[in-house]
């Protein structure tokens, strides 16, 4: 049996590497043609990097210049002769409208020449709200708020019954009446509220501003829930809202039953 035959080639020391007998196969008997690398490009086929950059370094094939389109100067726009004329033509046949057939509407601004100035129109503004509205107005921000509670009662209930979260179910209007009446009247009214169950009632008795020195009937009313047989029976009392009458009006929380004197000990011990 005849010995295999190698595939490799022995060691050439002039080409310095092995080459197997199916190599030369492989290889391209043309001449190396150009070819190209796109529109402004001229390549050739390399083997190696080195070849590469034989190339770059000899500068053999050319890079495509790139045109920038040349800016329009102001010598390319038109004449306004001829935006006059075309202006004149686009409006050919186009008649004004007559005053008569057209609504002018005058716009009135005014702008603020200052900080100071914006300021002012801005207090303008909430005193104008203020007078014809009644927007941004407290009864309870005025010294003439009245407020106060009675036995084991928080302060805070005062003002709930101010901001309205109790309902009133009854009034009396004592504006007009001489003090005497006013109390006349005062009793039969509280004693008609206690009989028949209501827990929220409305005293109107006006602001006094005719009197001399200060409201006299406003006055008498905080004397009367305070002082006096109603006094045990008044939970508390407050001013009450421009929509009831302000600061000439005044809520009243009643008690469903009135204070003991028990009560009244165990808060005397307590203080």
């Amino acid at each position: 049996m005849k010995p295999r035959k190698s595939s490799f080639t022995p060691y050439d020391p002039e080409n310095s590497r092995l080459q197997t007998e199916d190599e030369n196969n492989f290889k391209s008997t043309d001449k190396e043609k150009p070819r190209s690398l796109g529109r402004g490009y001229t390549g050739f086929t390399s083997k190696s990097f080195q070849d590469l950059m034989g190339l770059l370094e000899n500068k053999s094939f050319s890079l495509p210049e790139h045109n920038q389109p040349d800016p329009i100067g102001y010598e390319d726009k038109q004449p306004p002769e001829l935006e006059e004329d075309l202006f004149k033509k686009a409006m050919e046949g186009v008649r004004p409208i007559s005053g008569d057939k057209h609504v002018e509407r005058i716009f009135q601004i005014e702008l603020a020449e200052s900080s100071r100035d914006k300021e002012d129109a801005e207090i303008l503004e909430k005193l104008t709200d203020l007078i014809k509205y009644g927007r941004g107005f407290n009864v309870s921000d005025t010294p003439e708020y009245i407020e106060g509670t009675n036995y084991h009662v928080h302060p805070t209930v005062a003002k709930r019954l101010h901001r309205g979260d109790y309902s009133i179910q009854a009034f009396v209007d004592l504006h007009g009446l001489l003090a005497e009446d006013a109390k006349e009247v005062f009793e039969r009214f509280l004693k008609w509220a206690v009989t028949t169950g209501k827990t929220g009632i409305l005293i109107v008795h006006g602001r006094g501003l005719s009197s001399p020195s200060e409201p006299v009937l406003k006055k008498k009313v905080v004397e009367w829930l305070t002082h006096g047989p109603w006094r045990k029976w008044v939970a508390a009392y407050s001013s009450a809202r421009i929509c009831d009458g302000g600061a000439g009006a005044t809520y009243v929380l009643l008690r469903p039953r009135p204070v003991s004197k028990r009560l009244k000990r165990r808060r005397a011990s307590a203080g």
